[in-house]
């Protein structure tokens, strides 16, 4: 990884290759992707309301409560982070002001989207967007914004499941006009669509494979020959957590037993291993521990 993940992640992209990206609610699941060898991370709106919150994703988290957890995931790794922003949290102003304090907490790149205020989930029904006009000045402002220039702005649009696909694609025209470096078309709904919006938009494209979703599964090689910039899952770590979290909890419930060769949770060294006590081992044996001088 180069010392800048921002401008590491901008060569990746460009590159088409269809970029593979899990989505993180916490600085655990960034250590556990980080250490499965996963090349780039995503700061996940969603995964961060439901499990910081526990509340569905309409609009509950704050930039500041987003921001935080960036930071304590940039903490934690040194992949890059692509940080979803939702729609900026307000106006142009706003979003020029929540460009400035993602970079400033860790972010690699920074998604913006073109709902109303309060925002849904892209694949939940009932969702409104601004006027065009308005999202194209809220992307000139995050361009501006931003101090390093190979941070990204992902410009996505939800007007798919407001006016068509057509209206979608061109809207996206419209964000790269103004600036941004990746469009993401939220919930296509087969490869047919994804391979129109990748030939008609001419900057990498983020494909968000939403398990159970609008958009059903498309293989991985399938991506790689449409030349998706991103392939994003967002909250598999989320929905793998939530289903151990329920099979380790009904046996305790159930047995009121649970011991390590159940193999319904990782080992108590594993916990220790992922969260980099050894380093801290090291650490107290440096500074804390050492043997005082006679």
């Amino acid at each position: 990884m180069a010392n800048d993940p921002a401008a590491w992640l901008k060569l990746a992209i460009a590159e088409r290759r269809a970029l593979l990206v899990p989505g993180v609610m916490n600085a655990l699941a960034a250590r556990i992707v980080d250490d499965l060898g996963f090349e780039a991370l995503y700061v996940t709106g969603a995964g961060v309301t439901n499990s910081y919150l526990g509340l569905p994703d309409v609009a509950f988290i704050s930039l500041s409560q987003i921001a935080d957890h960036v930071f304590a995931i940039r903490n934690v790794t040194e992949k890059p982070l692509i940080v979803d922003g939702d729609t900026g949290f307000g106006n142009a102003v706003n979003v020029w002001h929540t460009v400035r304090t993602l970079e400033r907490a860790g972010a690699s790149a920074i998604q913006i989207e073109d709902q109303t205020f309060p925002k849904r989930c892209g694949h939940f029904g009932g969702k409104r967007i601004v006027p065009a006009c308005e999202m194209e000045d809220k992307i000139r402002a995050a361009v501006d914004a931003r101090q390093n220039a190979d941070i990204q702005i992902i410009a996505r649009t939800d007007a798919y499941a407001v006016e068509g696909l057509g209206a979608a694609i061109e809207r996206a025209q419209r964000f790269i006009e103004a600036g941004a470096d990746v469009t993401f078309v939220e919930a296509p709904k087969d490869a047919h669509e994804i391979i129109e919006i990748t030939q008609k938009l001419r900057v990498p494209q983020l494909v968000n494979m939403v398990i159970g979703g609008k958009t059903p599964p498309i293989s991985y090689e399938d991506l790689q020959t449409m030349r998706v910039g991103i392939v994003l899952y967002a909250n598999a770590a989320l929905q793998g957590a939530i289903l151990g979290m329920g099979q380790a909890l009904r046996q305790l419930r159930d047995t009121k037993v649970i011991a390590e060769e159940d193999g319904v949770v990782v080992t108590f060294s594993e916990r220790q291993r992922l969260v980099g006590k050894p380093r801290i081992d090291e650490l107290e044996m440096r500074y804390v521990y050492q043997e005082m001088p006679r």
